[in-house]
């Protein structure tokens, strides 16, 4: 008996909870049962949303770089070509006595920071080319659109498929061993230039970093494909990318000695990234020229400085005179995907970002995300990345975020909305500013899409 008491207790708390929504489509919220949401559910807040362009970033010191090129049926064509400085590897490097080149390889290890991180595009079927040249210039502007000059001399390629998950097996000259190493790209290079132009160089060239980079200038390398493309990261921390030469020179003994000195290539150093993003004939391209951009049923979002999701919330202005004044228990905003819009290779971006401008229209935090640091106190209602949500939800395809705080605050119009920004962000880093980390994409549902839409589902108490 005890049992059925308390079988009938929870079917009339289920039935005053869906009494009391405005309109029932908005349950089915994951919602923890230790935690329930108590207050009167609005659902209907309308949501305007369109496709703005992203600004050119700044790629120096990035955690990995991007290098590739891919075709987009929605997107278009995105490619980005890398320059990186070299430095030597000991100042005042002494090749020796007679020194002879074998080989110069360059070496680019493919980032490992996470499965999410290494690789956005084809590894099955497109077959990617990667030019090596001279840098005409040494590098002194990191921003996105910018491009570096190179020399039309041709040092090397790389042609074939990238497979960044597959270890690559490399048979080491001096120690005559082979060295399973993490993925990487190798390119074999043209071993008279490197002759020439480092390894026959006066130590006195290499005297001071500043004097080679003044001599060398450093390298560039472009990439073209066959087929979809794809965008490969590449890590240039702790030294884990370098340029290889492999020479012999005459010893004390007369004989020959071989060696393996590696070039270190890396974020200390200097490497910036030229990204380009072609929307020609694309759905992209249609948003960013219409005179009414928020009349489309989807927009977009896209990583490598590509393009973003301005949202406005038109009515929350007047949401205490048409509800009476309230406290906010709970708001999520539920940024749905548009349906058959997500697939290899293209898949969703794993992790979006939700900011909003100033009244100087800089990027900063939402309250709900406006997290404490060094020398900064942030907002005490602030919660964690784990709570504050943007993670892609496989299941539902779907990002959630928690923002109870800022819709508070718009309400009472502590804050006003001058934009709200839906943007790729990493999986493992939370950026404001447009990603250089990041090519991956996503199309969400808009205001008029009948199945998929950004959607605002508010708690409320009245207390007045």
């Amino acid at each position: 008996m005890k049992f059925i008491k308390q079988d009938l207790l929870t079917l009339l708390i289920g039935l005053f909870l869906f009494a009391s929504c405005k309109n029932p489509d908005g349950v089915g919220l994951d919602v923890d049962p230790n935690t329930a949401i108590v207050g009167t559910l609005v659902d209907n807040q309308e949501i305007v949303s369109q496709t703005v362009a992203e600004a050119a970033f700044n790629t120096g010191g990035l955690v990995r770089h991007p290098l590739g090129r891919m075709t987009d049926p929605v997107f278009g064509i995105t490619e980005s070509s890398l320059a990186m400085t070299i430095y030597p590897n000991q100042l005042s490097q002494d090749f020796g006595t007679a020194p002879v080149l074998d080989s110069a390889v360059l070496v680019l290890r493919i980032d490992t920071t996470n499965v999410n991180t290494k690789f956005y595009g084809d590894t099955s079927n497109s077959v990617y080319n990667i030019a090596i040249h001279q840098l005409t210039n040494k590098i002194t502007d990191y921003k996105s659109s910018t491009t570096q000059a190179h020399n039309s001399q041709l040092l090397g390629t790389f042609n074939g498929k990238i497979y960044p998950n597959t270890p690559v097996k490399v048979y080491n000259v001096t120690s005559k061993k082979t060295d399973t190493l993490k993925a990487q790209i190798r390119i074999k290079l043209d071993k008279q230039f490197f002759q020439n132009n480092i390894v026959n160089l006066a130590a006195t060239a290499m005297s001071t970093n500043a004097k080679f980079v003044d001599y060398f200038k450093g390298l560039s390398a472009t990439a073209t494909n066959t087929g979809t493309g794809g965008i490969a990261f590449i890590n240039f921390a702790s030294d884990k990318s370098y340029l290889q030469l492999v020479y012999r020179k005459t010893n004390t003994s007369n004989g020959t000695d071989t060696l393996n000195i590696k070039f270190p290539i890396s974020n200390s150093t200097g490497i910036a990234a030229n990204v380009k993003h072609d929307y020609t004939g694309t759905p992209v391209a249609a948003q960013l020229a219409s005179a009414t951009p928020s009349t489309f049923t989807t927009t977009y979002v896209q990583g490598l400085g590509g393009v973003k999701t301005k949202i406005s919330f038109p009515n929350l202005v007047n949401f205490s005179s048409t509800y009476g004044k309230s406290i906010i228990n709970r708001a999520e905003l539920v940024v749905d995907l548009s349906t058959g819009t997500y697939a290899y290779p293209f898949n969703p971006a794993q992790r979006l970002a939700l900011y909003r401008w100033d009244i100087a229209q800089q990027p900063v935090n939402v309250p709900d995300h406006d997290q404490s640091g060094s020398n900064y106190t942030g907002d005490s209602r602030a919660v964690t990345d784990g709570t504050f949500g943007g993670y892609y939800d496989s299941l539902k395809n779907r990002y959630v975020f928690i923002v109870t705080s800022y819709v508070q605050d718009l309400i009472d119009k502590k804050k006003e909305d001058y934009g709200t920004f839906l943007s790729v962000t990493p999986l493992t880093e939370f950026q404001l500013t447009p990603t250089g980390t990041s090519a991956e994409r996503a199309i969400i549902g808009a205001k008029g899409n009948a199945n998929n839409k950004v959607k605002l589902n508010i708690y409320y108490t009245k207390i007045n």
